[in-house]
């Protein structure tokens, strides 16, 4: 399997973050069938979250459209098509460790995540 480009939603603790759209800090790991290394990590801030990118709709890419994967505990429908339209996969899960979601993922084994909120999205909790 080749190597493919996996951002991770992450909390601070490192754990997987709750909600992909609303995610301030990702995790990108270089992965092939050796496993899963950090190369690099993205602090966004409010304005820069793909939940606020992908509404203000001004065509530009997110960096987050430049990576093969991405995963995060729960995601609307909007974030899903939305990066699906720029060739990046947006998967969830309810494993807590970025590195076991990535091995679990690239076994076809990755646990389903949770459902989305869509009024705790509205309002910004996440």
């Amino acid at each position: 399997m080749a190597q493919k480009i996996i951002a991770v939603a992450v909390n601070q603790d490192g754990t997987i973050a709750a909600h992909a759209g609303r995610a301030a800090k990702w995790q990108v790991f270089a992965a092939d069938e050796s496993g899963a290394e950090l190369a690099w990590t993205l602090d966004l801030t409010e304005f820069g979250g793909l939940h606020e990118w992908h509404v203000r709709g001004d065509g530009n890419r997110h960096p987050l459209h430049y990576v093969d994967v991405a995963i995060a505990a729960s995601a609307g429908d909007g974030v899903i098509r939305r990066l699906a339209e720029r060739n990046t996969e947006l998967v969830t899960t309810r494993e807590t460790s970025p590195l076991q979601a990535i091995a679990a993922y690239r076994a076809g084994k990755l646990a389903a995540g949770l459902p989305h909120d869509e009024q705790q999205c509205l309002k910004g909790h996440h």
